[in-house]
């Protein structure tokens, strides 16, 4: 693929950028939204979160590799969901659920 491509590529990623992101903080900057579109937007950060949790949870080739391949992602949830109800840190629920898997991933070779 010729250099060209790659600039045009990232000239259009820019572009989007900048229309998407760029624009509205300054299109809104200093303005009071509605409550109701306030609190919908509240709401964004936690859909994705669960969005991303639910695809490693509900994985149907996940079944086939064995009982302990299935519980890994469901026993590192349980404490995600403990410090996300406690601290509301979408960062700390992060940190703790990768830890948290990564020690059951840890144990697993020991316990298989």
């Amino acid at each position: 693929m010729p250099w060209s491509s790659y600039l045009l590529i990232f000239a259009i990623c820019v572009g989007t950028i900048i229309v998407f992101r760029v624009a509205p903080m300054f299109m809104l900057a200093g303005r009071d939204l509605p409550e109701p579109v306030a609190v919908m937007l509240g709401y964004i950060p936690v859909c994705a979160f669960a969005a991303l949790v639910a695809n490693d949870l509900f994985k149907p080739e996940s079944f086939s590799a064995g009982p302990w391949a299935v519980l890994i992602p469901y026993l590192a949830s349980i404490p995600v969901i403990v410090i996300a109800r406690k601290t509301r840190s979408l960062a700390l629920c992060i940190v703790v659920g990768v830890a948290a898997y990564a020690l059951l991933l840890f144990a697993g070779r020991f316990l298989a």
